[in-house]
Protein backbone atom coordinates (compact mmCIF):
# COMPACT_ATOMS: atom_id res chain seq x y z
CA UNK A 1 0.00 0.00 0.00
CA UNK A 2 1.40 3.40 -1.00
CA UNK A 3 1.76 6.40 1.28
CA UNK A 4 -1.01 8.13 -0.65
CA UNK A 5 -3.31 5.18 0.00
CA UNK A 6 -2.48 5.31 3.71
CA UNK A 7 -3.19 9.06 3.83
CA UNK A 8 -6.55 8.48 2.15
CA UNK A 9 -7.42 5.76 4.66
CA UNK A 10 -6.55 8.07 7.55
CA UNK A 11 -8.71 10.85 6.09
CA UNK A 12 -11.70 8.55 5.58
CA UNK A 13 -11.40 7.33 9.16
CA UNK A 14 -10.90 10.79 10.66
CA UNK A 15 -13.94 12.32 8.99
CA UNK A 16 -16.11 9.97 11.03
CA UNK A 17 -15.13 12.05 14.08
CA UNK A 18 -16.86 15.11 12.61
CA UNK A 19 -20.30 15.91 13.98
CA UNK A 20 -22.99 18.07 12.42
CA UNK A 21 -22.62 21.75 13.34
CA UNK A 22 -18.93 21.63 14.24
CA UNK A 23 -16.41 24.38 13.53
CA UNK A 24 -13.28 22.67 12.25
CA UNK A 25 -9.65 23.67 11.85
CA UNK A 26 -8.32 22.57 8.47
CA UNK A 27 -4.61 21.83 8.34
CA UNK A 28 -2.08 22.18 5.54
CA UNK A 29 -0.11 19.57 3.61
CA UNK A 30 -0.77 16.47 1.58
CA UNK A 31 -2.49 14.46 4.32
CA UNK A 32 -4.62 17.40 5.43
CA UNK A 33 -5.58 17.92 1.79
CA UNK A 34 -6.91 14.37 1.63
CA UNK A 35 -9.05 15.13 4.68
CA UNK A 36 -10.44 18.31 3.09
CA UNK A 37 -11.41 16.33 -0.01
CA UNK A 38 -13.22 13.69 2.02
CA UNK A 39 -14.89 16.37 4.17
CA UNK A 40 -16.07 18.13 1.02
CA UNK A 41 -17.79 14.94 -0.10
CA UNK A 42 -19.58 14.73 3.26
CA UNK A 43 -20.66 18.37 2.94
CA UNK A 44 -22.14 17.55 -0.47
CA UNK A 45 -24.16 14.85 1.29
CA UNK A 46 -25.59 17.37 3.77
CA UNK A 47 -23.09 17.61 6.65
CA UNK A 48 -23.16 21.11 8.13
CA UNK A 49 -19.77 22.41 9.26
CA UNK A 50 -17.63 25.53 9.15
CA UNK A 51 -13.93 25.37 8.44
CA UNK A 52 -11.00 27.58 9.46
CA UNK A 53 -8.14 27.04 6.99
CA UNK A 54 -4.51 27.30 8.11
CA UNK A 55 -3.15 28.48 4.75
CA UNK A 56 -4.16 30.07 1.48
CA UNK A 57 -3.56 26.69 -0.15
CA UNK A 58 -6.05 24.95 2.12
CA UNK A 59 -8.50 27.83 1.74
CA UNK A 60 -8.50 27.44 -2.04
CA UNK A 61 -9.02 23.67 -1.79
CA UNK A 62 -11.85 24.04 0.74
CA UNK A 63 -13.61 26.61 -1.43
CA UNK A 64 -13.29 24.31 -4.44
CA UNK A 65 -14.93 21.56 -2.37
CA UNK A 66 -17.69 23.99 -1.30
CA UNK A 67 -16.87 23.76 2.42
CA UNK A 68 -18.25 26.83 4.26
CA UNK A 69 -15.42 28.84 5.79
CA UNK A 70 -15.07 31.28 8.65
CA UNK A 71 -12.15 32.91 10.46
CA UNK A 72 -10.62 32.31 13.85
CA UNK A 73 -11.33 35.94 14.68
CA UNK A 74 -15.03 35.35 14.16
CA UNK A 75 -15.35 32.12 16.17
CA UNK A 76 -12.60 32.38 18.80
CA UNK A 77 -12.59 28.65 19.58
CA UNK A 78 -12.82 25.55 17.42
CA UNK A 79 -14.47 22.23 18.19
CA UNK A 80 -11.77 20.15 16.53
CA UNK A 81 -8.80 20.50 14.19
CA UNK A 82 -7.57 17.95 11.67
CA UNK A 83 -4.01 18.25 10.42
CA UNK A 84 -1.03 16.21 9.32
CA UNK A 85 2.51 15.97 10.70
CA UNK A 86 5.99 15.39 9.37
CA UNK A 87 6.91 13.30 12.42
CA UNK A 88 5.24 12.14 15.63
CA UNK A 89 6.95 10.42 18.55
CA UNK A 90 5.49 8.10 21.24
CA UNK A 91 4.72 11.11 23.49
CA UNK A 92 2.65 12.68 20.67
CA UNK A 93 5.24 15.42 20.18
CA UNK A 94 5.31 16.56 16.58
CA UNK A 95 7.46 18.15 13.94
CA UNK A 96 5.29 20.19 11.59
CA UNK A 97 5.91 22.88 9.01
CA UNK A 98 6.98 20.95 5.93
CA UNK A 99 4.11 22.65 4.13
CA UNK A 100 5.22 26.08 5.31
CA UNK A 101 2.19 26.91 7.47
CA UNK A 102 3.49 26.08 10.95
CA UNK A 103 2.57 29.37 12.68
CA UNK A 104 -1.05 29.37 11.56
CA UNK A 105 -1.29 25.63 12.21
CA UNK A 106 -0.05 26.13 15.77
CA UNK A 107 -2.44 29.05 16.42
CA UNK A 108 -5.41 27.04 15.15
CA UNK A 109 -4.39 23.94 17.10
CA UNK A 110 -4.03 25.95 20.31
CA UNK A 111 -7.53 27.37 19.81
CA UNK A 112 -9.12 23.92 19.40
CA UNK A 113 -10.83 21.76 22.01
CA UNK A 114 -9.38 18.69 20.31
CA UNK A 115 -6.58 18.18 17.77
CA UNK A 116 -6.51 15.10 15.59
CA UNK A 117 -3.33 14.41 13.62
CA UNK A 118 -3.50 12.23 10.51
CA UNK A 119 -0.39 10.34 9.44
CA UNK A 120 0.79 7.43 7.38
CA UNK A 121 2.95 4.81 9.09
CA UNK A 122 6.23 6.40 7.97
CA UNK A 123 5.59 9.50 10.11
CA UNK A 124 5.74 7.62 13.42
CA UNK A 125 9.26 7.73 14.88
CA UNK A 126 10.97 6.86 18.16
CA UNK A 127 12.77 10.23 18.31
CA UNK A 128 12.03 13.46 16.48
CA UNK A 129 14.63 15.02 14.22
CA UNK A 130 15.17 12.98 11.08
CA UNK A 131 12.82 15.36 9.28
CA UNK A 132 14.43 18.83 9.16
CA UNK A 133 13.05 21.13 11.86
CA UNK A 134 11.42 24.25 10.34
CA UNK A 135 11.95 27.59 12.05
CA UNK A 136 9.97 30.63 10.85
CA UNK A 137 12.06 33.81 10.83
CA UNK A 138 11.34 37.51 10.39
CA UNK A 139 12.94 38.70 7.11
CA UNK A 140 14.57 41.76 8.72
CA UNK A 141 17.99 40.64 9.91
CA UNK A 142 17.29 37.08 8.74
CA UNK A 143 20.94 36.24 8.11
CA UNK A 144 21.89 37.38 11.63
CA UNK A 145 19.06 35.26 13.05
CA UNK A 146 20.21 32.26 11.02
CA UNK A 147 23.76 32.65 12.36
CA UNK A 148 22.36 32.85 15.90
CA UNK A 149 20.36 29.67 15.33
CA UNK A 150 23.42 27.90 13.94
CA UNK A 151 25.28 28.57 17.16
CA UNK A 152 22.28 27.68 19.35
CA UNK A 153 21.65 24.38 17.59
CA UNK A 154 25.30 23.31 17.57
CA UNK A 155 25.69 24.12 21.28
CA UNK A 156 22.43 22.33 22.09
CA UNK A 157 23.33 19.17 20.15
CA UNK A 158 27.06 19.17 20.93
CA UNK A 159 27.86 18.90 17.23
CA UNK A 160 27.55 20.96 14.07
CA UNK A 161 23.96 21.20 12.81
CA UNK A 162 23.26 22.18 9.22
CA UNK A 163 20.62 24.88 8.82
CA UNK A 164 19.66 26.72 5.65
CA UNK A 165 16.92 28.92 4.30
CA UNK A 166 14.15 27.10 2.47
CA UNK A 167 13.77 27.91 -1.22
CA UNK A 168 10.70 27.84 -3.43
CA UNK A 169 10.39 26.07 -6.77
CA UNK A 170 12.15 28.95 -8.51
CA UNK A 171 15.18 28.93 -6.24
CA UNK A 172 14.08 32.07 -4.40
CA UNK A 173 13.55 32.40 -0.66
CA UNK A 174 10.37 30.60 0.41
CA UNK A 175 7.91 33.12 1.87
CA UNK A 176 5.08 32.03 4.17
CA UNK A 177 1.52 33.39 4.16
CA UNK A 178 2.66 35.62 7.02
CA UNK A 179 5.49 37.00 4.82
CA UNK A 180 8.26 35.33 6.79
CA UNK A 181 11.17 33.07 5.84
CA UNK A 182 11.67 29.47 6.91
CA UNK A 183 14.99 27.88 7.82
CA UNK A 184 15.28 24.09 8.08
CA UNK A 185 17.67 22.51 10.59
CA UNK A 186 18.92 18.95 10.08
CA UNK A 187 19.27 17.45 13.54
CA UNK A 188 19.01 13.72 12.96
CA UNK A 189 17.82 13.29 16.57
CA UNK A 190 16.41 15.82 19.03
CA UNK A 191 16.98 14.31 22.44
CA UNK A 192 15.38 17.12 24.48
CA UNK A 193 12.38 18.40 22.53
CA UNK A 194 10.99 20.62 25.30
CA UNK A 195 14.40 22.12 26.05
CA UNK A 196 15.00 23.02 22.42
CA UNK A 197 11.52 24.53 22.11
CA UNK A 198 12.20 26.72 25.15
CA UNK A 199 15.43 28.05 23.66
CA UNK A 200 13.80 28.74 20.30
CA UNK A 201 10.93 30.57 21.97
CA UNK A 202 13.47 32.91 23.57
CA UNK A 203 15.41 33.65 20.37
CA UNK A 204 14.95 37.15 18.94
CA UNK A 205 13.97 37.09 15.28
CA UNK A 206 12.23 33.72 15.51
CA UNK A 207 8.49 33.88 14.89
CA UNK A 208 7.85 30.25 15.84
CA UNK A 209 9.10 26.73 15.19
CA UNK A 210 7.84 23.35 14.08
CA UNK A 211 7.98 21.61 17.46
CA UNK A 212 4.38 21.00 18.54
CA UNK A 213 4.25 19.93 22.18
CA UNK A 214 0.99 19.14 23.96
CA UNK A 215 -1.07 19.96 20.87
CA UNK A 216 -2.09 16.48 19.72
CA UNK A 217 -4.93 14.57 21.37
CA UNK A 218 -5.42 11.74 18.90
CA UNK A 219 -3.59 10.12 16.03
CA UNK A 220 -5.32 8.60 13.06
CA UNK A 221 -2.84 6.31 11.34
CA UNK A 222 -3.41 5.01 7.84
CA UNK A 223 -1.84 1.56 7.98
CA UNK A 224 -1.74 -1.44 5.67
CA UNK A 225 -3.75 -3.39 8.24
CA UNK A 226 -6.38 -0.63 8.20
CA UNK A 227 -6.80 2.79 9.82
CA UNK A 228 -6.10 3.05 13.54
CA UNK A 229 -7.17 5.70 16.07
CA UNK A 230 -4.61 6.10 18.85
CA UNK A 231 -5.38 8.23 21.89
CA UNK A 232 -2.74 10.33 23.63
CA UNK A 233 -0.87 8.25 26.21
Amino acid sequence: MSQDDQKRLAAECAVELVEDGMTIGLGTGSTAAEFVKVLGHRVEQGLRVRGVPTSSQTEELAKARKIPLTSLGDVGELDITFDGADEVDPQFQLIKGGGGALVREKIVAAASRQVVILVDESKRVDCLGKFPLPVEIIPFGARATLNKLQGLFSAFAGRDIDIEFREDQFGEAFVTDGQHYIADAKFGRIEDVAGLATQLNATVGVVDHGLFIGLCDRLVVGAESGPQIVNKP
